[in-house]
């Protein structure tokens, strides 16, 4: 499977402007690729004023994903800010080249920047079936739960769309590659870069990591697009002569 990664610098609370920037950029992509994946909050940076941004799932950014999506015979990943009965939700939205979608809303809520007082949380994962893979998506902050990430599902890919600061950036590339060296799967994180309104700043570190730990994409700080190629053949094999999901541990994760 071909996948494309795009590190960029989002404009803050500015959802035209961010579409734009992508929608360009997604045209320019001359592989035929299979799925593009998009930053956390793509169309607005991690803000805590999600009154300025939220859409709802028939709004302008969803309905722009599946023109793109169809456009481009690709699926395209990414996260920005639902309100949905009442609540608002940071939602990863995967939207198929049929214009058909799955989300999942982001379980474990960054609580050093408010965002449990803000969003609601998620309460369960999801994997995707896309043309022959099983795919878990997840957002930023999930990083840090292995338990919830674990492979039970015999998912053989990771994604993580995220907003993470240069100050962590070592407990980034650390843990993307214990997910998947734990689980035994790809990993792939899609970090930003530059400057939010806060003055956080991002450095990406976009990158892709196969089974056995090795980088298949090694952190990118540069703004752009970057595509691999995942072997799900090579995987399977290795996981089937290597054994070690055999011996995993089942965790029953309880809604608090």
């Amino acid at each position: 499977m071909q996948v494309t990664l795009i590190q960029a610098p989002l404009i803050w609370e500015n959802p035209k402007s961010n579409r734009n920037y992508f929608e360009v950029r997604i045209k320019s992509i001359t592989e035929n690729v299979d799925l593009i994946v998009l930053p956390e909050m793509f169309t607005s940076g991690f803000t805590m004023n999600p009154e300025h941004v939220a859409e709802t799932m028939d709004g302008k950014t969803v309905t722009w994903l599946k023109v793109l999506a169809k456009a481009r015979n690709c699926a395209i990943t990414g996260s920005l800010v639902i309100a949905e009965n009442g609540n608002l939700y940071n939602r990863l939205v995967f939207v198929f080249p049929s214009g058909a979608i799955q989300f999942y809303d982001k379980r474990h809520l960054f609580t050093l920047a408010g965002e449990d007082k803000v969003y609601t949380s998620g309460d369960q994962k999801i994997v995707v079936d896309y043309l022959g893979w099983k795919i878990c998506p997840l957002i930023c902050y999930d990083l840090r739960f292995p338990a919830f990430s674990r492979n039970s599902d015999d998912y053989d890919l990771l994604i993580y769309v995220a907003s993470w600061p240069k100050i962590r950036t070592n407990a980034w590339d650390a843990l993307l590659k214990a997910r998947a060296i734990e689980n035994m799967c790809y990993a792939i994180g899609v970090n930003r870069i530059g400057t939010d309104a806060n003055g956080y700043e991002y450095i990406g570190h976009s990158q892709a990591v196969d089974f056995l730990g090795n980088y298949v994409l090694e952190p990118e700080e540069s703004e752009g697009f970057f595509t691999v190629e995942l072997d799900q053949e090579k995987m399977l094999e290795t996981r089937q002569k290597l054994g070690f999901l055999n011996d995993r541990d089942f965790f029953e994760i309880k809604n608090s």
